[in-house]
């Protein structure tokens, strides 16, 4: 063997044992080097109670079951996966959305197990689930909402989850939302939490939510587990118009990996027991409500598997707003731009390939493309000031913009995404392990 070959072959034994070193520290929960610096302290949310507990229905000695009580009178909306194969727990929501009792509701969630392709037996597990918890909280079974997350195609233990309710219940808290949060992890490096206030009148409203997300995400709404509540009165259409409407620019505009999982689901819960009544016209609680959406959906992308990098891509210039949006995904979505991202390469011709490809209208010769405040293309070529070194040390930067402008209209849209590494391949390739 030649030298030259002996230096390619123990260049890939490096490469290999890298990312098998990036792998085992992600597997054994080191916090993404993105997230934020701790769990926010969230405010009791009036008229809802959390707990969570150890069921085992995968992971061991850790928690995976989280339960939510709702007050009386409290309305649900939600959102949920497109997917054509989704799962049993998102079937038997969205045929309960929009039921409306004088009783109580529940959330249940387990980690570990996504209940997902399990034919009639999925669906006696939910129904044996539900069950449970309406009878052990003393509401309408058509009010007890569930959602799974983990491996698709394995039969849900739900005998290990409803030997759990009693517990459950025993220990439902107004201040167990951080445990909540932790229950219903599974790749996750953190618990993700959001928050937020507002004065109607001389009344205080809050807003507080946790998600589950790492992998698997891409927009076809929802992108993994999320679940919001407000103290706020508002009624259920004006509730689901809202979320309906602020998913599009939140969780539907995120990306880890392209791929739309048959699991995703979002609620959002108001209990009204504030008494301060909000409907879809309130600016203040919009705005509130957004700014909790959008910083749980930031942190579903730092937490994307493998994850060193938190990309913005944002096109102007667009046809439309639905083009700018085609075109932002081809560039979010790309592996060659992904890739080039994580190897802080500043290599601008995958974003005019992922541009040209996306099916969207662009004009070569019109669009423009900068690195942060870097002009690198213009014109159909390079910029003439622009010089490589710049963008190479832009691209060592862990938050990272990419701005195109396509010339062609003033369509918008802005989505987030994240570099793709060897770990997520590690993780990924072990999931089932």
């Amino acid at each position: 063997m030649g030298k030259t070959a002996k230096i390619k072959k123990l260049k890939k034994k490096v490469s290999k044992l890298k990312a098998q070193l990036v792998a085992a520290k992600t597997h054994t929960h080191e916090v993404s080097p993105l997230a934020p610096a701790r769990f926010p302290d969230l405010p009791v949310i009036a008229g809802a109670r959390f707990s969570a507990v150890a069921a085992g229905v995968k992971y061991q000695d850790r928690l995976d079951v989280m339960l939510a009580e709702l007050q009386p009178g409290t309305t649900v909306a939600g959102v949920f996966t497109r997917s054509a194969t989704r799962s049993a727990p998102v079937l038997d929501c969205q045929a309960k959305l929009g039921s409306t009792s004088d009783q109580g509701a529940a959330i249940l969630v387990n980690a570990g197990n996504s209940n997902a392709f399990t034919g009639a037996a999925g669906d006696g597990s939910v129904q044996a689930i539900t069950a449970t918890v309406a009878k052990a909280l003393n509401v309408p079974e058509n009010r007890v909402y569930s959602a799974s997350t983990g491996v698709i195609g394995e039969p849900l233990p739900h005998d290990r989850i409803t030997a759990k309710i009693d517990a459950l219940k025993a220990n439902l808290s107004p201040d167990a939302m951080q445990d909540a949060a932790q229950a219903i992890r599974t790749t996750d490096t953190f618990p993700k939490g959001a928050k937020a206030e507002i004065q109607v009148g001389d009344q205080t409203v809050n807003i507080a939510g946790f998600a589950k997300g790492s992998g698997m995400i891409a927009p076809d709404m929802a992108t993994m587990l999320v679940f919001i509540f407000t103290d706020a009165k508002i009624a259920q259409a004006d509730l689901q118009a809202m979320l309906s409407d602020l998913n599009e620019d939140s969780f539907n505009a995120i990306t880890v990996d392209s791929d739309t999982s048959t699991s995703d689901t979002l609620l959002l819960a108001a209990t009204g027991a504030s008494d301060v009544e909000v409907d879809q016209s309130n600016t203040a609680f919009r705005t509130a409500l957004n700014d909790v959406m959008l910083d749980l959906a930031h942190q579903v992308v730092r937490d994307g598997e493998g994850a060193t990098k938190f990309v913005e891509v944002r096109v102007t210039g667009a046809k439309s707003n639905a083009d700018a949006k085609i075109h932002a995904l081809s560039i979010a979505n790309s592996p060659l731009v992904k890739t080039a991202v994580a190897g802080e390469d500043p290599n601008w011709g995958r974003v005019v390939m992922a541009i040209g490809k996306s099916g969207a209208y662009a004009d070569r010769d019109l669009l423009s493309i900068k690195f942060g405040d870097i002009l690198v293309a213009e014109k159909g070529w390079v910029s003439p000031g622009y010089h490589e070194e710049a963008g190479a040390d832009y691209m060592q930067q862990d938050e990272l913009l990419i701005d195109v402008d396509l010339g062609v209209g003033d369509g918008t849209a802005t989505v987030w995404t994240c570099d793709l590494t060897h770990a997520y391949i590690q993780i990924n390739a072990d999931y089932r392990s």
